[in-house]
């Protein structure tokens, strides 16, 4: 029965159209596993191979899990190979169309090695090919593919974690213990579903760089998704036997076949002559060091050195001494028809030239100390004309501290410092360079200021002299040290001294003018005389009775008898108006005795308010009417009748024009 790839699926004509023609990879099962081995994987007369065996599933239909792929005028990486499978490889030549999930319900058993290497106990469906072999060099790999149907492009979220299981175990013949070659580069993960994914779907990814695909149906495969070519590989001992297994099995149960593709002709007997010496890894040759390259091997005949593929005339010696950058290999012969090849790329720190090692900036805070913050991550952009990405700057106190700066660096050393920049992941190359750190300030002290435009007459801003530059933030911009200005607004001007450092002054112009005083209203003939100035205008205003002590309210309070001048003030000095007033109140006393001082009682200023002719009129403490003031007369002697009355307190009712009623009393002393 034949299960689609996807529970739903658009069909259009043009697309079948477009792929009529694709290839699949083709599988052949007739090969023997020694004919795998000798004549499709390793394919050298340098392999000493032996005890060659093959297993995997026994489909009654006869049908291998196991054989030859040929991928030659396909898309698919490899032209040929071995091909591994816990189904049928007859199910693996693409289109992608449907799921391959053979091998159920007959038996067919796991791996005890691949379980152990894995950390597993559930394996099925396992295909082994292992043999044994002897190196030449002290190097072998190979080329592999790890193709699945379980890279599903529309997982749920419990599908993540399926993942079959594959290992490449390598040991020395005789030895328990088995290296599994099949991870990823650089760690010691095995290689799955689950370890290599590429984003997309609901799993999360993981390690996806060595992800290649999720396939559509026109695909060279049968499997939903696989990654890119990888390299198995492994230091080894020349002359020893090793054994090698490669193993891949089901885990959990038959469903979902994956398999293992191995490159034909790409298990290698190789040697290792050295690390590459490369800027990506911290470790290029210095300018003008050499490198001393030792290929000696046991039972070599001959050696032959290249440069980038070019032979070097008369370098046939076993040792070679490189001078310069370049791609080294040499060629060592075993024999007339055996030959193995080692590689080492090498790469020379490049002579940096210094771009810029003076930096100045201006100190950013109040206190203008000669310290602020460099940014020591844009001076080290900065500081050379180019150099490798993979460089890393770190700036140091002292040549030989050992302890970076942070990027955002204050300078402990008052206006100026130098600090040093070290290369810190290229050994020995390059030498500390002295970085000077410039800190200049600016000590002129600005005051913003407020200011009045006084019934819009225009006014000048004087930004103050001394400066090397000053740029206003008007439209178009000002230059010059003063404007005039005939509106409201907040105008700022930024000033540049002699080194290049600025502050900026701020001015706020408040529309305003000389007030108008519309009214005062009094309250006398009380315990607490008090005048209100009532006014209008554009400004904020204070008030004075001498014109030197103001205050900001409108309000006095506790005023004595008399006449007052009241002074209005714009706080923004656009002038000072004044008006004069008067406050009534009775003499709480006085003395008749002839003496020219205080002989009459009287209420003064009456005429002063247009209350000159107010009826006055005193009684004694019984209530009986002694006497009414006549306007304009200088008040009463404290007689009736010509009688002199005694000394005691009186009172008195004065009826004003206005309806109002003052009322009070006041002694008589002679």
């Amino acid at each position: 029965m034949i299960t689609l790839k996807y529970t739903l699926k658009v069909v259009i004509f043009g697309l079948f159209f477009q792929f009529g023609n694709a290839q699949y990879i083709t599988v052949d099962q007739t090969y023997t596993a020694q004919d795998l081995v000798e004549n499709v994987l390793v394919n050298s007369s340098c392999a000493n191979v032996s005890n060659v065996s093959v297993s995997g599933g026994n489909f009654a239909s006869g049908v291998k899990s196991f054989g030859y792929f040929d991928g030659a005028g396909t898309a698919f990486p490899f032209e040929k190979g071995i091909i591994l499978t816990t189904g049928k490889i007859t199910d693996a030549p693409g289109p992608n169309s449907y799921i391959s999930d053979g091998g159920g319900g007959m038996n067919w058993p796991g791996d005890q090695d691949l379980d152990q290497a894995l950390g597993l106990n559930n394996t099925y469906n396992a295909t082994v090919l292992e043999f044994d072999f002897v190196p030449l060099g002290n190097k072998i790999s190979f080329d592999y593919i790890f193709s699945s149907e379980q890279y599903l492009l529309y997982p749920t979220a419990s599908q993540c974690n399926f993942t079959d299981g594959f290992a490449f175990l390598l040991k020395e013949a005789g030895s328990a213990t088995y290296q599994n070659l099949a991870v990823i580069p650089g760690t010691t993960t095995p290689v799955k579903v689950n370890t290599v994914r590429g984003p997309g779907t609901t799993c999360p990814p993981a390690n996806a760089a060595y992800f290649d695909a999720f396939n559509d149906d026109e695909h060279p495969t049968n499997f939903n998704g696989q990654t890119v070519v990888l390299t198995a590989q492994s230091d080894v001992i020349p002359g020893t036997t090793y054994h090698i297994k490669l193993v891949i099995a089901d885990e959990g149960n038959y469903r979902y076949d994956s398999a293992i593709f191995l490159g034909g002709g790409s298990f290698n007997f190789g040697v290792s002559i050295g690390d590459d010496r490369l800027i990506a890894n911290g470790n290029p040759l210095c300018q003008s060091e050499t490198l001393v390259v030792d290929g000696t091997q046991t039972g070599a005949t001959a050696y032959q050195w290249l440069q980038n593929g070019v032979i070097l005339p008369g370098e046939t010696n076993a040792i070679y001494t490189i001078t310069s950058e370049g791609n080294y290999s040499v060629q060592i012969n075993y024999g007339a028809t055996c030959q193995t090849t080692g590689t080492i790329k090498i790469e020379n720190a490049p002579i940096l030239s210094i771009s810029q090692d003076e930096f100045t900036l201006c100190d950013a805070d109040a206190v203008q100390d000669g310290k602020t913050v460099f940014n020591l991550t844009q001076i080290a952009a900065d500081l050379f004309t180019s150099i490798p990405s993979s460089y890393i700057i770190s700036f140091f106190e002292t040549p030989t501290s050992t302890v970076a700066l942070p990027d955002n660096y204050t300078n402990s050393t008052a206006f100026n410092q130098t600090i040093y920049a070290r290369i810190t992941n290229i050994q020995g190359c390059y030498t500390d360079v002295p970085v000077r750190l410039i800190v200049n300030t600016f000590d002129a002290v600005l005051v913003d200021e407020e200011l009045g435009l006084c019934e819009n007459n225009p006014i000048i801003l004087n930004a103050g002299n001394g400066f090397a530059s000053y740029s206003w933030n008007t439209t178009p911009v000002q230059t010059s040290q003063e404007i005039t200005v005939n509106a409201a607004g907040t105008y700022s001007v930024t000033l540049t001294n002699a080194t290049n450092c600025s502050k900026t002054k701020t001015f706020t112009v408040t529309a305003s003018g000389i007030a108008t005083i519309t009214a005062i209203v009094i309250n006398d003939f009380a315990s607490n005389n008090t005048a209100t100035i009532e006014f209008s205008g554009l400004g904020i205003y204070e008030f004075s009775l001498d014109g030197s002590n103001y205050q900001s309210s409108p309000v006095f309070n506790n005023l004595e008898e008399g006449q007052y001048t009241v002074f209005v003030k714009d706080t923004k000095d656009c002038g000072i108006v004044s008006a004069s007033f008067y406050i009534l109140d009775y003499p709480k006393y006085f003395t008749p005795n002839s003496d020219g001082y205080n002989d009459f009682w009287m209420i003064k200023n009456l005429d002063k308010r247009n209350l000159e002719n107010s009826k006055i009129k005193i009684f004694d403490r019984y209530g009986k009417f002694v006497y009414q003031i006549i306007p304009e007369s200088a008040g009463w002697d404290g007689n009736l009748n010509g009688v002199q009355l005694p000394s005691t307190d009186y009172w008195f009712v004065m009826d004003l024009k206005d309806g109002k009623t003052v009322k009070g009393h006041f002694s008589l002393k002679r």
